[in-house]
């Protein structure tokens, strides 16, 4: 036997590395930022998470080839009747997850050596170790045996995303945003948390093989499944950014863009829909959740959809973009389509992060500019990046042949099987994202440019270190959906066959001619879409500033100012209250009253030392008086 057939044996012993390389990275990086050059860190923080995708590979062959397995290190937490083990469990789902998390991550980490060069040595060192935390945080959420587990990494993400965003430290703006996206995803963490306890409570395990097992799921009644599923979801929300825990994903441009990139493609966002594939054998019984879940779904992709069509910053429309899509993924959720969301979630990783790292080429090359009506006419001068983003938008907006094509379209299929009308307000939406993805994509690249003539000047196309990412994510963003070729095409579905052992495929029960027909419609539509972008904007010239309804979606919908008003406002002026009224007056004045009542009475006290001994004398008989009259009388 070779070393390779031995190592292809005992992969499942070297499983702990998976997460551990990173946590590796992050230690160095972390501990010698200050003596490590740029190259050395760079190499460190990438080349740990290429060994991870390496042995994430080797342990994709072994699952596919039907292996898993549930792997006990040590008791995490142990009680009398009562166990958590620190376990991993690999199987098609979480082996699946890891391939998207340490591969497009590892893209992202090397795009970051050239667009982060400009850092100092000892900030480019401390950036790649909270890159590598985060990673490792992500592959610990996926890969935990049990719920609790999956929540460390869940905290871990939060943790990550708050430091990534916030890595500007000394903007304020981006520091707001920081701290926003980590307190609405506190909301939602809330709302996880108390689904362990009631199932802790019911059952008296976390452990998915215990949990989702027919003997544990008959214990719970139907109100405890509602309750679970709905308490799970709001961690959902939070997480993957839907109503009405979304608006921390826009702000969170603030961070460097591949962090944009690691965050809104791969990782962070797309928690809650690993969460609930997860848990699909109970959320299957639970169809009041179910509906909550199509429904808030659905109004995400269309709201957020919407505001994407006014946006003027690159990554802001990107941004809205990532929103509507989550909403897409949550909308074959509730629909029972858990395969399609997956899948949707593999093909959105591969686009996404395309669209998010050529976002950033464009930035880099317009010396840190972000506002679309001040570019234009970049193609001549970037010709990879513009060749790659608009594969990013084709594979977006649906186009047949990429890879969005076919994770979107099994996606509305099964809403039409669900519901036509909810069918035909999803593929508005999809409409929409055509409509503003090539908005972008002309206003950005086509035509003549609008900025300065010294940004003019300086134009030129990212070094290699950037451009190879790109490349590599538009190859994937076209052959990426062809794990999922339909039936109707001549395809088997590879990737629902490889996830049917965890993940349920809904029964849709739609014949080959509907098929075609709504292929056909959506096509028809999509490609009617992305025409009238060009003729709107093919001659763009800066508009002045909106009004009426485009003024509405400019300004987001108002929504953050309604929290603002409704919730941010008041809570400050709750906040103020006790702190001037309730602290000072309140609690200080009950701890100060005591101190000032113990000092007037020891003054008070003081003058019963007169020193005059008639005095003492005097108080002495009235004292015995006293006793004697207690003695004889009480």
């Amino acid at each position: 036997m070779n070393s390779f057939s031995l190592l292809m044996n005992n992969i499942f012993k070297l499983v702990w590395l998976i997460p551990v390389l990173p946590l590796i990275g992050f230690l160095i990086n972390g501990l010698g930022r200050k003596s490590l050059s740029k190259s050395l860190s760079g190499i460190i923080g990438s080349g740990v998470i290429l060994g991870s995708f390496v042995l994430s590979l080797l342990v994709f062959f072994q699952v596919k080839n039907g292996n898993t397995a549930t792997i006990h290190f040590f008791d995490f937490i142990r009680l009398e009747n009562f166990k958590i083990g620190f376990d991993y469990k690999i199987d098609q789902l979480s082996s699946l997850f890891l391939l998207i998390i340490t591969g497009v991550g590892f893209l992202i980490h090397v795009y970051s050596t050239s667009y982060m060069h400009d850092e100092e040595n000892m900030n480019f060192a401390k950036y790649f170790s909270y890159l590598n935390l985060f990673v490792f945080s992500m592959l610990l959420l996926v890969m935990g045996g049990n719920f609790v587990i999956m929540f460390i990494g869940w905290e871990g993400v939060g943790l990550c995303s708050y430091l990534l965003i916030g890595y500007w430290f000394r903007n304020t703006d981006y520091t707001d945003a920081a701290k926003k996206a980590f307190i609405m995803n506190r909301i939602g963490d809330l709302g996880f948390l108390l689904a362990l306890f009631w199932l802790i409570t019911k059952i008296g395990s976390v452990q998915y093989d215990v949990v989702f097992s027919a003997a544990s799921l008959a214990k719970l009644s139907a109100t405890d499944i509602t309750g679970i599923t709905m308490l799970l979801f709001v961690g959902a929300t939070g997480k993957s950014a839907q109503i009405p825990l979304y608006t921390w994903l826009p702000d969170a441009m603030a961070g460097p863009t591949p962090v944009s990139a690691l965050i809104h493609a791969a990782t962070m966002v797309t928690a809650g829909i690993y969460m609930i594939a997860r848990s699909n054998a109970l959320f299957s019984l639970a169809h009041q959740t179910q509906t909550v879940i199509t429904i808030v779904g659905l109004a995400t992709a269309l709201l957020a959809a919407s505001i994407a069509i006014k946006q003027n910053d690159i990554k802001k429309v990107l941004a809205y973009s990532t929103v509507s899509q989550l909403g897409f993924m949550f909308l074959a959720l509730g629909t029972g389509n858990y395969v399609a969301a997956v899948f949707h979630v593999l093909t959105h990783a591969f686009f996404k992060a395309l669209m998010f790292l050529g976002s950033g080429s464009v930035i880099h090359a317009m010396g840190g500019e972000q506002d679309i009506r001040k570019m234009g006419g970049l193609h001549k001068h970037m010709k990879i990046t513009s060749v790659t983003f608009l594969i990013g938008c084709l594979a977006i907006a649906g186009i047949p042949g990429f890879s969005g094509f076919f994770s979107k379209d099994e996606i509305l299929a099964g809403t039409f099987a669900h519901s036509p009308v909810l069918y035909g307000i999803a593929l508005f939406a999809a409409l929409l994202t055509a409509f503003y993805m090539f908005r972008l994509y002309i206003v950005t690249f086509t035509g003549t440019f609008r900025g300065t003539h010294d940004q003019e000047h300086h134009l030129h196309e990212s070094p290699a270190a950037m451009t190879f990412p790109l490349i590599v994510l538009a190859i994937l963003s076209i052959i990426g959906g062809y794990v999922g070729v339909p039936e109707v095409l001549g395809g088997h579905h590879e990737l629902a066959s490889y996830l049917s052992p965890v993940v349920k495929s809904a029964e849709h029960h739609l014949d080959h001619n509907t098929e075609y027909m709504l292929m056909g419609l959506s096509t028809i539509l999509v490609v009617i879409s992305i025409s009238f972008a060009w003729m709107k904007f093919k001659n763009y010239k800066v508009e002045g500033e909106a009004n009426g309804f485009g003024k509405v979606l400019e300004n987001k919908w108002y929504v953050d100012e309604l929290y603002q008003t409704a919730i941010v406002n008041p809570l400050k002026s709750i906040s103020a209250f006790f702190n001037n009224i309730i602290e000072s007056k309140v609690i200080d004045g009950a701890v100060n009253g005591v101190g000032k009542a113990v000092n007037y009475s020891s003054r008070q006290l003081r003058w019963l030392q007169s020193g005059q001994v008639g005095a003492y004398v005097l108080l002495m008989v009235i004292g015995m008086l006293i006793l004697f009259f207690i003695q004889l009388f009480l």
